[in-house]
């Protein structure tokens, strides 16, 4: 068989894997029942449904109807920049708080990109924060620090 779609396959193995790893773990803890799930329960199911997922991106990626597609060069300097982003999110996240935190995130993984300009960024950082108040805050009642440590 000839991999017409190498992205999607690549796709397809990384799901894979990632799945398999996670059920894998999950299986370490206790599982429960649909009715009564315990912690194990749903990262179990997430990564088998994620492995199931990657296993029809790789068939698919066989397919003879599928459009023939070379994976690209990886750009180690985006990922290093995105991932950075991630760290520079964490390490804001308890002094700066959270807002601060998510604008820096956003601000600094999509200034790599030449999809995004600044005011699509901008408006998706304002309302990243919006959104992950209302679901952690206020629905969940998490406590982040919301503002930086001098304006508490």
């Amino acid at each position: 068989m000839k991999i017409r779609n190498q992205r999607d396959f690549g796709a397809g193995i990384m799901f894979i894997v990632v799945g398999a790893f996670f059920a894998i773990i999950a299986t370490q803890y206790r599982m429960g029942t649909a009715a009564k799930m315990g912690p194990g329960y749903f990262p179990f199911w997430l990564g088998v449904l994620m492995a199931f997922i990657g296993l029809l991106l790789l068939f698919n990626s066989l397919s003879k109807k599928t459009e023939e597609e070379k994976m690209p060069k990886w750009d180690f300097k985006i990922m290093l920049w995105i991932t950075g982003s991630v760290v520079l999110y964490g390490i804001l996240l308890p002094t700066m708080g959270f807002i601060v935190a998510i604008f820096a995130l956003v601000l600094a993984s999509a200034s790599v990109s030449h999809d995004f300009g600044w005011k699509g960024t901008a408006l998706n950082a304002v309302f990243l924060v919006g959104f992950t108040y209302l679901a952690f805050v206020k629905g969940l009642g998490l406590t982040f620090p919301l503002f930086p440590f001098f304006m508490n």
